[in-house]
């Protein structure tokens, strides 16, 4: 199924868009509008402002309650591209999908197969939950507005203490974790300083070893006193074990997406 990319809502930054080929009706992307935009402290509170919306509006229409972010740096998925969405363009993208009870197929059980084997969602489906979505996003604006910092609704940010603000951890060959310092749950409670300092440390990582990009999965935790954790996979052309295929098997993100 190749469909138009479907506006949904525009911000000052980013876009809110059902993606070509939308995996599940939970599948929503978030996209960069201006390619050259840097990613600063403006478009940071604007990524952070257009997540909670989302989450908000899929929660309302769907009744989501969990939600996973995939996406790649510096990497164009490949082949079959098993265990993360196609890529639609060169453009900065994210993919959030929300998780509901009853819903008839999983992020997990589509991105497990081959690209040209997945199903994903009719058209004729989707059109009615978009514009459920796109009202509950316009509906939902100014309360996100006012939860995501200073750009998006004037609040102003809560003070965090000096010092680094994400840590990360060596969990395997090619595979680091990100966590921020502050405890955090979800990507929704995290703030425009720590989104920056993830981006900041994902783009410090070596590409040693043939690595030319990675992928990258964040997860909200399932569980009491667990942090929020970023996923950063190596990834090559010439890879010999798809590292998403691992991934995919960890129970945090079987529990996720699965």
């Amino acid at each position: 199924m190749g469909l138009e990319r479907r506006l949904l809502y525009r911000s000052g930054f980013w876009e809110i868009a059902r993606p070509r080929h939308p995996l599940t009706a939970g599948h929503i992307l978030i996209r960069l509008s201006d390619p050259s935009t840097e990613f600063a402290q403006a478009s940071a509170s604007d990524w952070l402002f257009c997540h909670n919306l989302v989450r908000a509006a899929l929660h309302d229409v769907l009744g989501a309650n969990r939600y996973a972010v995939m996406f790649a740096h510096r990497w164009h998925p490949l082949g079959s591209a098993i265990g993360e969405p196609v890529a639609e363009s060169s453009t900065p993208t994210f993919h959030l999908f929300g998780r509901w009870d009853g819903e008839t197929t999983t992020p997990g059980a589509q991105l497990s197969l081959p690209a040209h084997r997945r199903p994903g969602e009719p058209d004729h489906d989707l059109e009615a939950t978009d514009a459920a979505v796109r009202e509950a996003l316009r509906r939902r604006r100014p309360e996100a507005a006012v939860s995501s910092g200073p750009v998006a609704g004037g609040a102003v940010e809560p003070s965090i203490v000096p010092g680094p603000l994400v840590r990360a951890v060596h969990a395997g060959p090619r595979h680091t974790v990100f966590e921020p310092v502050r405890a955090v749950a979800s990507v929704r409670e995290i703030l425009p300083a720590e989104l920056l300092a993830m981006g900041a440390t994902l783009a410090e990582l070596p590409l040693n070893g043939g690595l030319s990009g990675f992928s990258c999965l964040a997860l909200d935790s399932e569980t009491a006193g667990t942090p929020l954790r970023v996923h950063a996979l190596g990834r090559s052309a010439a890879e010999v074990v798809n590292p998403l295929e691992n991934l995919l098997r960890l129970p945090e993100v079987s529990l996720a997406l699965l």
